[in-house]
């Protein structure tokens, strides 16, 4: 399913364990962000996320708390291009184990829609300004450099700031 003009790409693929493989993601520009789901595993497996934050030797886990992490495994050390995503030797079936089939949602920027970055916090009350050049309705954050939960802030359950109504994509909480 593809959604160029809304920067959304939804891929399914069989993971075949070879270092280099790639998957086209039909977006014609570099993703910003993937989240990869090995569908073989069920609620077992690890949502793999890539965010242009990181290197293509890093990886978070949207369903985790952990901070960023390193392996080669996952990307193969590898930053997405304009048309395919690159994938690890995985043997654990994170993103490329032989045989397993695999959904990744992948996303680009789209101006006025859709904006993909980061920030560092400066500890004060008033925090940084983040100029997306449009009012999210949408907000996921994730601190990559400690062990914490993700944030999920938007429109429909806070329709003002300052958003108090939160959800954590890696609780299962209400």
């Amino acid at each position: 399913m593809l959604f160029r003009s809304s920067g959304f790409s939804v891929v399914t693929y069989t993971g075949n364990g070879t270092a280099g493989a790639t998957v086209g993601h039909g977006l014609g520009v570099a993703p910003k962000m993937l989240i990869v789901k090995n569908r073989v595993q069920g609620t077992y497996g690890n949502w793999n996320v890539w965010h242009t934050a990181i290197t293509g030797s890093q990886y978070l886990s949207l369903n985790l708390t952990d901070a960023v992490s390193t392996n080669n495994n996952r990307w193969n050390g590898t930053i997405p291009t304009s048309t395919v995503f690159s994938l690890g030797a995985d043997t654990f079936g994170n993103t490329n184990k032989s045989g397993d089939t695999y959904v990744a949602y992948v996303f680009s920027e789209v101006a006025g829609y859709s904006k993909f970055g980061s920030y560092t916090g400066n500890d004060s009350s008033d925090g940084p300004f983040i100029y997306t050049g449009f009012r999210p309705k949408f907000l996921l954050i994730k601190n990559i450099s400690t062990t914490t939960d993700w944030v999920v802030i938007d429109t429909s359950r806070s329709t003002y700031n300052v958003s108090a109504n939160k959800l954590y994509p890696n609780l299962s909480s209400a």
